[in-house]
């Protein structure tokens, strides 16, 4: 059996993506559409302005760049993405029985919080992304865990390829960056040299760090394709601005943004999404065959308390500082007494070599220095 790819809903920065499986759907109740797309904005408004997102707007709003959303697909009918969805090719084609119609939950939540516009009259509702000009480039690579092909796509080898070659061809089809807001405990070889080759043509990678955080109080293992050199390996903060419980904790993660309760958008028929780390960990049990012991409700969820704050680095351990920076002191000595020994080698063999034409000497391995 392949070792199983999850799903992660992301909060996204201004790198466009960070890291938290799983999202509740908060299906509207019996107000209009408007009314519910307002609500929605409201909520959401106070998440961006913590993490500085309307400053960014007065530099860009994403205008003239794509990011290419490596996920589940992306539904053309979701108002709050209309007209910015370019819709690539699907790597898991074979995995659902013939006739069955992907519901793109995820990859749709996932490319609102980076591209929404919003919807309703003047765009005044709904969900704004932190990049509401960019387009996306819908590439689906992983099915939603309630899709029949789920099983067969995780066990089957013939799907082991379907994250790199979307990585390619996300390169060759004009994306800026690249988000994954998904991830394997397995590093594979095919993975590496697509993201080196991503890199290579300055695109900006961008994965979901972890949500290994909650098994116990270390450093939690690697993920891939957050691990890899290169890539911006995201987690996520809870309602206290700090760690959230659930997301990674290692030397892979780069920055962090809010994880928890974060509102996005899915499709009319099925309403806005909410980030929730109880709904992730039991998709994450799903994913492994276990069964799922946790409540689902959309109002459950760890911490209390106001919404995440700014984007901050998520752990700092001063013991291994304090302990690294002893081994820098020491290579910073070693450097300068091999330069000091290095020196009066050098002192030694001007003293036993002539003057060169130019006025240089030249030492016993016939290089010529200057004096």
């Amino acid at each position: 059996m392949l070792t199983p790819v999850i799903r992660r809903a992301a909060a996204c920065t201004l790198a466009a993506a960070a890291a938290v499986p799983a999202a509740g759907v908060l299906r509207a109740p019996s107000a209009s559409a408007q009314g519910i797309g307002q609500q929605v904005r409201a909520a959401e408004l106070p998440e961006l302005r913590r993490i500085d997102v309307p400053a960014a707007w007065r530099v860009s709003r994403g205008r003239g760049v794509t990011v290419a959303v490596l996920d589940t697909g992306v539904d053309l009918g979701a108002p709050d993405l209309s007209g910015s969805v370019t819709t690539g090719r699907d790597y898991t084609q074979g995995a659902d029985p013939p006739g069955f119609r992907p519901p793109h939950l995820h990859g749709t939540y996932i490319a609102s919080l980076i591209a929404g516009h919003g919807s309703g009259p003047g765009r005044s509702g709904g969900v704004i992304g932190v990049a509401p000009a960019a387009r996306i480039l819908a590439v689906r690579v992983i099915l939603d865990d309630g899709e029949p092909g789920f099983a067969v796509y995780n066990e089957n080898a013939g799907f082991a390829s379907a994250i790199p070659d979307g990585i390619r061809y996300a390169v060759r089809h004009g994306a800026s960056v690249i988000n994954m807001s998904l991830g394997s405990a397995t590093p594979t070889r095919d993975m590496r040299l697509a993201i080196g080759y991503a890199i290579s043509h300055n695109v900006v990678v961008v994965a979901s760090a972890g949500n290994n955080g909650s098994a116990g109080t270390g450093l939690t293992p690697y993920s891939y394709p957050a691990s890899f050199a290169g890539v911006i390996s995201v987690a996520a903060v809870g309602a206290t601005g700090r760690r959230a419980s659930f997301s990674d904790r290692n030397a892979s993660v780069v920055i962090s943004a809010p994880g928890v309760n974060v509102v996005g958008g899915y499709s009319p028929g099925t309403g806005f999404g909410e980030v929730d780390a109880v709904a992730a960990l039991a998709a994450a049990g799903r994913l492994a065959g276990e069964r799922a012991v946790v409540d689902l409700s959309p109002s459950a969820h760890f911490g209390g308390g106001p919404p995440p704050g700014p984007v901050q680095v998520v752990h700092r351990s001063y013991p291994d500082i304090a302990a690294l920076a002893a081994v820098a002191a020491a290579a910073a000595l070693g450097f300068l007494l091999a330069l000091t020994l290095l020196a009066r080698q050098a002192r030694r063999g001007r003293a036993g070599r002539g003057p060169e034409p130019g006025g240089g000497v030249r030492d016993e391995d016939g290089i010529v220095a200057d004096t």
